[in-house]
């Protein structure tokens, strides 16, 4: 059992801005649903990019406009349902205005062709959503969705490293811990959800958040984007080789 808990390394990808950008498809969605649960328009939007988990999202986007916040457990999971929905009636611009992240097909490739590696996906979209997008740009086949984090499962996002680490173990008989799992994102959420989880985190400066930031907040490499993969298979050598 310990040969097989050294050889199993569990990648969890995240998906916005690391694997694919939607532009502002995710904020049209959440204008759509706002308005028809509330009623009326929202004047602000969820900023972008940063990585929060889809229902604590909603509920800031719920206080940001004006609703009662006595209201807001009521309204909220109205709103969670209804996301999903929505964003399945935009599946042609998803399409047709979103993008592949340069060098992730390759990664994908890559980690999910080493037999050692289990890639899956720890996320702050809904499961419904992370998987439209994902199957939307042909990189579902890539990953093991069924073990991954969700935050359908919690929206603690942090607490979706364990559940993904579980499921993981069911699955495959390994104990996943630190020493061998690691996050692949490019948010401050990211490192945060690896440093509080438990998971090394590879930062990858594709999104919003620079290098410096990523760094200074605690991520273990930074790359500059997915597609010198032979630095990404190094990276991930590295920090499930260190002692723990």
């Amino acid at each position: 059992m310990k040969g097989t808990e050294e050889q199993h390394i569990l990648i969890l990808w995240d998906i916005d801005r690391t694997l694919l950008y939607v532009g502002d498809i995710d904020r049209q969605v959440y204008r759509e649903t706002f308005a028809e649960v509330v009623g009326r328009p929202a004047e602000r939007l969820p900023a972008r990019g940063t990585g929060v988990t889809m229902p604590l999202a909603i509920g800031s986007l719920l206080l940001d406009n004006g609703v009662p916040e006595s209201v807001v457990p009521d309204l909220l999971p109205r709103m969670v349902e209804l996301l999903p929905k929505r964003l399945v009636a935009h599946t042609k611009d998803l399409r047709g205005q979103g993008v592949v992240m340069p060098g992730a097909v390759a990664a994908l490739e890559a980690v999910q062709g080493h037999e050692q590696w289990v890639p899956t996906v720890v996320t702050g979209n809904l499961k419904p959503n992370a998987l439209l997008k994902l199957a939307v740009f042909n990189l579902d086949g890539y990953l093991d969705t069924d073990i991954g984090g969700f935050a359908s499962d919690n929206d603690h996002r942090p607490a979706l490293v364990g559940i993904a680490q579980k499921r993981a173990q069911a699955k495959h008989g390994t104990l996943f811990t630190r020493a061998n799992t690691v996050i692949i994102g490019d948010s401050l959420e990211d490192v945060r959800t690896g440093l509080e989880g438990g998971a090394s985190v590879i930062g990858v400066a594709s999104g919003k958040t620079t290098r410096d930031e990523l760094g200074a907040a605690g991520a273990d490499i930074i790359l500059d984007s997915l597609e010198d993969i032979a630095k990404l298979r190094e990276s991930i050598e590295k920090v499930t080789a260190r002692p723990r």
